[in-house]
């Protein structure tokens, strides 16, 4: 079978064409025939005519077949448009502007190429059994472009955005940790000199030097324990300080991808259409409640 040059796919849409023009054509041919026919049963039903009279069949027979063949190129010509509609209305949603060339349509070697493609269709639709075969729906193209890049940008975005939340948490509960043990250190202290205190009295000197150098044991190691804990919330700090900074980076970068998709799409001629279409009918409606309040009765 001749090539178009085509996937198998977009071929065998060529292929579908052909088959509805083809159809179209022949009812067109048969229709031009009956003319002919109709004629011959009508008006030549004598065995001579006058000039005058050749003349006025032939009229008549020109603007019956003019007719036809007029209607028929129009048809055709509506008929590619809304097929080329088609087309373009699938490019337009993925922000793809297709390009035609007129002069191509001219090309003697194409359409002859075209030519011995549908009769080597013909030929091999003839030899196969015929099979009804659902005609499938026009399908959407796979996504691509500047959509899918800011799609998927869009998706990196949020997950970072997600790790980063996580991230927060986790730092902020091990600062309420920290916290929490610094003031139990703090409260044992505190608990441990007011046990000293009320024990001063009881205890002989001896006991008393001891549990002085073991409060003052305690205290050099509570204190090296604070040390440890307060640089360890510093640390905390700063982390939960930048990553902080780094949602809020992530989020700006969100909102500037979903802002330049929006742009994106105000650009697009159904958004245009839409707007114009919204703007005509509030026109209306102010036009209408104008005309309504002239007929209102006044109180």
């Amino acid at each position: 079978m001749a090539e178009l040059g085509l996937n198998e796919h977009h071929q065998n849409e060529v292929i579908n064409y052909m088959r509805f023009a083809r159809s179209k054509r022949g009812l067109r041919l048969k229709t031009v025939d009956s003319c002919f026919q109709d004629l011959k049963e009508s008006r030549l039903v004598e065995e001579t005519f006058t000039i005058d009279e050749v003349s006025e069949v032939l009229s008549g027979l020109q603007a019956v077949v003019h007719s036809e063949v007029e209607s028929e190129l129009i048809n055709t010509a509506y008929t590619n448009v809304l097929l080329l509609r088609q087309l373009f209305a699938q490019a337009e949603k993925w922000y793809l502007k297709l390009q035609t060339d007129i002069s191509e349509l001219e090309n003697r070697e194409l359409l002859e190429q075209v030519a011995e493609f549908e009769k080597a269709e013909i030929t091999s639709s003839n030899k196969k059994p015929i099979l009804d075969i659902t005609k499938p729906k026009l399908a959407p193209l796979n996504e691509g472009g500047t959509a899918e890049l800011l799609n998927k940008e869009i998706l990196r975005l949020q997950e970072e955005n997600e790790k980063l939340k996580s991230r927060l948490k986790t730092i902020e509960i091990q600062a309420t940790n920290a916290l929490d043990e610094k003031s139990k250190l703090e409260k044992a202290l505190q608990d441990l000199q007011l046990d000293q205190g009320n024990q001063k009295d009881f205890i002989k000197a001896q006991d008393l030097s001891n549990l002085e150098n073991t409060v003052a044991a305690l205290k050099s190691e509570f204190q090296k324990t604070l040390n440890d804990k307060t640089e360890n919330q510093k640390s905390l700090e700063e982390n939960l300080a930048t990553a902080k900074h780094d949602l809020l980076r992530v989020q700006e970068q969100l909102h500037m991808a979903e802002k330049e998709l929006e742009k994106k799409f105000q650009q697009t001629a159904a958004y245009r259409n839409m707007k114009e279409i919204l703007t005509k009918k509030n026109d209306q409606i102010k036009d209408l409640r104008k005309r309504l309040a002239q007929y209102e009765p006044e109180d």
